[in-house]
């Protein structure tokens, strides 16, 4: 045979050599054990570990520790859409004074959605808090595009307001 063959022979041995090797050190380095226990819970989107929503504490006992002026300053995220003074215009949303105990759909002029047209009853502080927290989901089909206040505080605070 040639030396040629031979150094050719001899390099390609070497090459599965460290090749094989590699492979039984990244085994040992990498190997997979079995997890003992689980990692942790992960929340749902509503915040609840189990998948639930987290209970907030009722609209009425928040109500009771509000604070108007900051249910105003939570408000400027609202006024570029409504007014709120007696007999104002609707804007690009209607007027909110006195909306409270009023149907819903209420102020004449305003150009409601059919499905806030639909909703049954008055707007108490339950349905006022639910509708804050997430219009799209207290009335479907909505025109409002808010995407609601998170905080059980935050909308206590600008219903007191």
């Amino acid at each position: 045979m040639s030396d040629q063959f031979n150094t050719i022979a001899g390099w390609t041995l070497a090459a599965g050599i460290v090749a094989l090797g590699g492979t039984i050190v990244t085994g040992q380095l990498f190997m997979h054990h079995p997890v003992e226990s689980g990692g942790y819970a992960v929340e749902s989107a509503d915040g609840g570990a189990e998948g639930g929503a987290a209970k907030e504490p009722p609209i009425a006992a928040l109500l009771q520790t509000a604070d108007a002026a900051k249910g105003a300053e939570v408000f400027k995220k609202c006024a570029s859409c409504h007014t709120i003074n007696s007999g104002g215009a609707n804007g690009i949303g209607p007027n909110l004074w006195g909306v409270l105990g009023k149907k819903h759909g209420h102020m004449p002029g305003f150009a409601y959605s059919p499905g806030m047209l639909a909703k049954p009853g008055n707007w108490d502080f339950d349905g006022m808090n639910e509708w804050l927290k997430s219009p799209k989901k207290y009335v479907d089909g909505t025109k409002m595009s808010f995407a609601g206040l998170s905080k059980p505080e935050d909308r206590a605070n600008i219903i007191a307001y």
